[in-house]
Parts: C-alpha cells; structure tokens; sequence
C-alpha cells in the first residue's frame, strides 16, 4: 500500500478564474452605467444651456423702452420663465423639473431630469438617476 501526500499548492482554480471574471463584469457593467450617466449628464447640461441663452435674450421691452438699452439687456423673471418655457416646448426635451432665476442682468436656470440607465438594476437597485444641471447667460450690449 502507497501513501499519497497531498501537496499543499494542489487544488482548483475555478473558484478564482470565476470570481476574477465576476470583477471584470462588474467594471465593464459600472463603466458601461457611467458612460450612460454622463451622456444623460451631458444632455440635460446642452438643455439647460440652451435655455438659459434663450432667456437672457428675452429683454422686459417696457423697461428697454422707458430706459433705452445700457450696458446690459433688462431682463425680469417672468419673461426669463416664458423664453424658457418655450424654448423647452420647442427642443421636445422632458424635464421633471426647472427654474429660472434673474438678478435683472443675468439669468440662471436649474434643470433636473430622472432617467433609467443601463444596469441600473446593479447600481442603484432600480431607480433612476437624478441628472441636475446649472446654467448662466447675461446678453451684454455693446455701449
């Protein structure tokens, strides 16, 4: 009768061939969802953007007639609101919410959207992901 012994190094390496594959998978899938959110990120931002020049080119005429044109075009909060409107009713873009703030001179709009990405069933257990995005646009006139 032989005895063996078993050496100590011996034994499968399917547990770590499986467990390094499921690595892989989770950084491709998490690369795959960040891209996703940074395009979305990236869309919400042009919108935003797009707005905010719409509304800083929208001057309050009584007051431009009243005053002339200074430095700067007068602008006031509810024709800020309208351009934006407007402008986001013409692009066809779905925001959940926005807002448009004016000091007079320049105009910021907030825009934030809820969307689905891919794997978002990994990441974030099914919910979507919230993309806010901040705009500034001031029209300045040439003295």
């Amino acid at each position: 009768m032989r005895l063996e012994i078993q050496d100590p190094e011996r034994g499968s390496t399917l547990p770590f061939v499986l467990v390094c594959w499921l690595v892989a998978a989770l950084m491709a899938f998490g690369a795959i969802a960040a891209s996703d959110a940074f395009l979305e990120q990236q869309e919400v931002q042009s919108v935003c953007d797009g707005a905010a020049l719409a509304a800083a080119n929208q001057a309050d005429e009584a007051v431009l007639y009243a005053s002339g044109v200074g430095a700067e075009l007068p602008l006031t909060r509810a024709a800020a609101q309208a351009a934006v409107a407007d402008q986001l009713a013409d692009g066809g873009i779905q925001l959940d919410s926005w807002s448009a703030e004016t000091d007079g001179a320049e105009v910021t709009v907030t825009c934030t959207r809820f969307v689905t990405i891919t794997f978002d069933w990994i990441f974030l257990g099914g919910q979507p992901l919230e993309r806010t995005a901040v705009a500034s646009a001031r029209a300045p006139t040439l003295p």
